[in-house]
This record gives C-alpha cells, sequence and structure tokens, in this order.
C-alpha cells in the first residue's frame, strides 16, 4: 500500500508510548513539509501533512514553534481531539484505548530544492487509497 511513498528519500520514523517526550522522540524535519502516518501495531490510525500552497504556488512551512513537520505533529492539534496539542492529547487518547505505543513515519515531499509535491495533495492521494482498500478512513480521521 501506498507505492506512491516510495519515490521520497528523506523519509523516517521513531515510536512514541505515552510516558515518552514526544518533542524528544520526534525526529521528524523541521525545515521541510511532507505527510505523516500513525501506526498503531500494522494499523493505520491518521494520515496528516505539514505545509500548504500559497496562492502564488510556493509552500508555506511552519516556522513558528519547533518549525515544519515536526511542530506539526507535536504541537499541532489533533482535529478528531479537539482543540489540544498532540503532545498533550496522545498520552490521554492513548491510555484511554489501550495503546502502549504509537510508530510514526513521516516523508519529507517538499523542499524548495527537488522535491516539489504539496503535502496536502499527497495527504489525499493517501487517504483515497486507504478509503478504496477499506472503505473507511482511519480510526483517528474525523
Amino acid at each position: 500500500m501506498f507505492k506512491l511513498l516510495e519515490n521520497y528519500k528523506y523519509k523516517g520514523k521513531f515510536v512514541y508510548a505515552a510516558s515518552d517526550n514526544l518533542i524528544e522522540k520526534c525526529n521528524a524535519p523541521s525545515n521541510c513539509g511532507g505527510v505523516y502516518i500513525i501506526f498503531h501495531g500494522e494499523s493505520i490510525l491518521y494520515i496528516g501533512s505539514s505545509g500548504r500552497r500559497r496562492r502564488n504556488g510556493i509552500i508555506s512551512i511552519r516556522t513558528s514553534g519547533l518549525g515544519g513537520m515536526k511542530d506539526r505533529i507535536v504541537n499541532g492539534y489533533h482535529p478528531k481531539f479537539g482543540k489540544k496539542k498532540r503532545k498533550l492529547i496522545f498520552p490521554i487518547i492513548m491510555e484511554e484505548q489501550g495503546i502502549d505505543k504509537l510508530v510514526f513515519k513521516w516523508y519529507v515531499t517538499f523542499d524548495d530544492d527537488e522535491l516539489l509535491d504539496y503535502p496536502p495533495s499527497i495527504e489525499k492521494i493517501l487517504l483515497k487509497e486507504y478509503y478504496s482498500k477499506y472503505d473507511c478512513y482511519p480510526s483517528w480521521h474525523k
């Protein structure tokens, strides 16, 4: 699934337990945009992106907080769990749902040099592919 992600060379992953500090665990870049997938075991819980296309076609990458994809993963609000930063809400949700650890996989899709795939566009493609296979969206999607 998601053969499209094989096109991206700059990628990584990290494992997060509810007792961990998400800021310290997250190794996603703070200067690039891309997509990320949150797993519990083999199950995909969420597919997200960081970075938006401005009207002039240039991408807007978070510069506040930790910056880039890292800031989106750590400090972004999770749409299903209200206006609470992920670093605060994930431990609570993990405990409620009996989740011992999450695996985050991230892929840089836009870096101003050679990669020019807009993250929200890639996110939509991945969600469409997921929906086509399972006839639903991942459980942490709204």
